[in-house]
């Protein structure tokens, strides 16, 4: 597994290379973002990790640029900050973590394995019923692809788990505490909107209209359900 580290801070990119190598993953570390976007552009990554306050390109900007390559592989984001408006901007951008610095490097090397194992997933066979379709929406879930009126639609891998869930659940009301554990599978924690930050990317994507959506109903209180 090849893993990008981007993070100026020479010591904290030094200390998360050590212990992802010890797992035995291919670690490329830079500490600006111009070097980054190289690897990005010659190396077949499996997941980054990226540093938002960086010099040159913020990890935002590396964030978006990856997506717009159309590159799907997991992103993890550095914040020194603890501001939501931060989180949901990355998750919004296409991230699927973040985590706070200072943080224990066990944690990050949990949150990799984590995303990696959701990622690799997508190449293993499914021994159920691959295809779901309602309302010209169709959920492929061997080869892990969203049709909408035969237009292929871009989702991020969180993303697509996310709809898979929901769809294969059709009809019941799902918790954003069980939707997140469900699909991240670690314990709900969700005090920074997280879950609703991607539903809303979902929705966009589908085209969806905010105040009628036709595929994703949200029950006030409760959670969320496909309909």
């Amino acid at each position: 597994m090849n893993v990008l580290i981007l993070d100026d801070e020479k010591e904290i990119a030094d200390l998360v290379e050590v212990y992802l190598q010890n797992e035995n993953y291919n670690v490329y570390k830079f500490y600006t973002s111009e070097e980054a976007i190289k690897c990005i552009d010659n190396i077949p990554l499996d997941l980054a990790v990226l540093d938002i306050m960086i010099q040159g390109k913020n990890g935002f900007e590396i964030c978006k640029y990856i997506r717009d390559k159309g590159l799907k592989f997991p992103i993890i984001m550095l914040t020194a900050k603890i501001e939501d408006n931060d989180k949901i901007k990355g998750l919004t951008l296409g991230a699927d973590d973040y985590i706070t610095k200072p943080f224990n490097p066990l944690e990050l090397v949990a949150r990799v394995k984590s995303a990696l194992r959701r990622y690799t997933q997508y190449n293993t066979d499914i021994k159920i019923e691959d295809i779901i379709e309602d309302k010209g929406l169709v959920v492929n879930k061997k080869e892990h692809k969203c049709l909408l009126y035969d237009n292929e639609i871009d989702l991020t891998p969180m993303e697509f788990e996310i709809l898979l869930y929901l769809i294969t659940n059709k009809g019941k009301v799902i918790s954003s505490e069980e939707l997140f554990e469900k699909v991240w599978k670690e314990k709900y924690f969700d005090s920074n909107n997280t879950v609703m930050v991607h539903i809303r990317r979902i929705r966009e994507k589908l085209g969806e209209d905010t105040k009628n959506p036709k595929f994703i109903k949200t029950v006030w209180g409760v959670g969320y359900k496909f309909e």
